[in-house]
């Protein structure tokens, strides 16, 4: 995975704790632990869960998700079974985001 800067990139000088905290632990350490758990599988939970909450950060994340080898027709499946859980109006959001990145 590519090192992560968007701490940062956008929070750097305002928040330069959170931004290291983002950048470096977050994505630095914690996200590199692929003996533990793959990028793959850490995409699709990172998803799961900001689907759920209703997160802004969700397009960012299916973006990474791409880049980690996930596939569309994951996605759908992953959305699809959360719609029953998180609610339907998330999942046809998370939709509209996956079909804008996953249909490129």
């Amino acid at each position: 995975m590519a090192k992560q800067t968007a701490g940062r990139d956008q929070l750097g000088e305002f928040a330069p704790q959170f931004a290291a905290l983002n950048d470096d632990v977050l994505f630095g350490e914690v996200w590199e632990r692929e003996e533990q758990l793959s990028a793959h599988d850490r995409s699709l939970i990172t998803c799961s869960a900001l689907l759920a909450m209703g997160a802004p950060q969700l397009e960012a994340h299916l973006n990474i998700a791409k880049q980690n080898g996930v596939t569309e027709d994951e996605i759908v499946e992953l959305i699809t079974h959360l719609a029953f859980y998180a609610g339907w109006p998330k999942a046809w959001s998370a939709f509209a985001l996956a079909k804008e990145i996953f249909g490129e």
